[in-house]
């Protein structure tokens, strides 16, 4: 009996040394340093050898650690490679940035005041580019959830990716003003009211009430997260926002969708986008006290390119409320003329008023609703761009870049709008650089984004929003 409990107790497995990545991880189980090897943090001494250890199981000598801390320091482009299939555990979310920054671009591309010959096939390319880009991505994401299914409930309950889930409805929020803006380009009038009437009407009503639902249900589980992996008010960011954000973008998909609709159904898009704008903007202006107090108690934010988030929610409000206010003349025109419909409330009194000059009031409150706006949208941009050019703590590249692209593009189009209203070749111009110097952004971010796939700055344990 004492010879087989020695035998058992001789081969008892070792104790594994310590390492920097968690062995329950797959891929840094192949590795023995830290994701982050440049912190380089001190290594704690080796834990002294158990009874059983003696001998020929012992621990490995105290030099094995000094190894192991060089190893840390070792720049991940030049640590051993990991398969893609490990790779792709790391594939979040936040990568629906790169497709809702490139619809961006390719809307503003179409609709940009000052054109040249040729820029529309462009701005088609980009926005085909996009397609492409948002099929891969969706089909990267759903490889991952499927070769690691724990992943699924992680993303929606660990804050760093969670509130990013949002963007794949911001990229479908951008798609879908393309596909009107581009079918307004290149296609016949009977082809756009089909696609109006028939597959824009529906995608709209489904697109808010999806948003809509995921709003709610997001912030819910970010409200009941567990202790330990709350949002912080001293590390809090625009990126907040981001979950209200979809529903936010109904209102600036309604001043598209009902451009192409009758008079009726125009009229219900109309007021079911101002409702959804409406509680977008006003949950993003509580968020904004929150903000603005964390700025002043901790100062800058390490990720300053998250700063432009803030541009997104006025500057969007801002050229929804345009949008749809010029639509309101047609409808109000086409209602008050249409004697086969029955209008109760205020519908009613639209054959006794001057439905012109009624229709004018409210495209000028409107209007003025957006100056307001406006400014507040070149406020926040004038401190993110003074905050990037003071200096970047964390100059690697980030997901969060792609925060310099797609907010700008709603204050590009927001500056758009209003100086077409306001009849102002100022600011229209002014639109027009914007949209030059966000295409040439938006080229050296791909750039970027690639050259960090390459070099292992992304998509690499311990660097991208799952790692918390």
């Amino acid at each position: 009996m004492l010879n087989m409990a020695t035998a058992v107790e001789d081969h008892q497995p070792q104790a594994a040394p310590r390492r920097a990545f968690p062995t329950s991880h797959p891929a840094r189980e192949r590795l023995g340093y830290k994701s982050d090897p440049e912190s380089a943090l001190p290594e704690l001494p080796p834990s002294p050898p158990t009874e059983h250890q003696h001998g020929a199981n012992a621990a490995p000598p105290v030099d094995a650690e000094p190894r192991l801390a060089v190893l840390e320091r070792i720049p991940t482009y030049l640590q051993p490679n990991l398969p893609w299939r490990d790779r792709l555990l790391h594939f979040t979310f936040a990568w629906y940035t790169v497709t809702m920054s490139t619809s961006g671009i390719s809307l503003i591309l179409a609709t940009t005041p000052h054109r040249f010959r040729g820029l529309d096939e462009i701005g088609l390319a980009v926005f085909c580019f996009d397609l492409l880009s948002f099929l891969g991505i969706t089909a990267a994401i759903l490889l991952r959830f499927a070769l690691y299914r724990h992943t699924f409930r992680r993303a929606f309950t660990r804050p760093a990716e969670a509130l990013f889930i949002s963007t794949f409805f911001l990229s479908v929020a951008a798609i879908l003003s393309n596909m009107d803006q581009y079918a307004r380009l290149f296609l016949s009038a009977a082809q756009r009211a089909r696609m109006a009437e028939g597959f824009l009407r529906v995608a709209f009503w489904c697109y808010l009430g999806a948003s809509f639902a995921f709003s709610v249900g997001q912030y819910h589980l970010l409200f009941t997260v567990k202790k330990e992996r709350r949002l912080m008010v001293s590390a809090m960011t625009p990126a907040w926002i981001l979950p209200i954000f979809p529903v936010m973008l109904a209102g600036t998909l309604a001043g598209v969708c009902a451009r192409g609709l009758a008079a009726e159904q125009a009229l219900a898009v109309l007021c079911a986008g101002l409702a959804a704008q409406g509680l977008g903007f006003l949950v993003s202006v509580f968020f904004y006290s929150t903000y603005l107090s964390r700025l002043m108690a901790f100062g800058l934010p390490a990720q300053r390119p998250g700063m432009f988030i803030a541009v997104g929610p006025p500057s969007f409000t801002c050229a929804a409320l345009v949008a749809m206010a010029a639509e309101v003349p047609r409808v109000l025109d086409e209602l008050a003329g249409d004697s086969s419909a029955v209008r109760v409330g205020v519908l009613a009194a639209l054959g006794e008023v001057d439905v012109p000059t009624l229709a004018m009031g409210f495209r000028l409150l409107a209007l003025s609703a957006a100056v307001f706006l406006w400014g507040l949208s070149f406020w926040f941009f004038a401190s993110a761009t003074l905050a990037v050019v003071a200096g970047m703590p964390d100059r690697k590249f980030h997901l969060s870049w792609w925060s310099f692209v797609f907010p700008n593009v709603g204050f590009t189009l927001a500056s758009m709008r209003m100086g077409d209203a306001l009849g102002s070749g100022g600011i229209l111009w002014l639109s027009t650089v914007m949209t030059a110097l966000l295409f040439l952004a938006w080229a050296f971010i791909v750039f970027r984004c690639l050259r960090a796939v390459y070099r292992r700055e992304i998509v690499w344990p311990g660097h991208d929003e799952d790692s918390d």
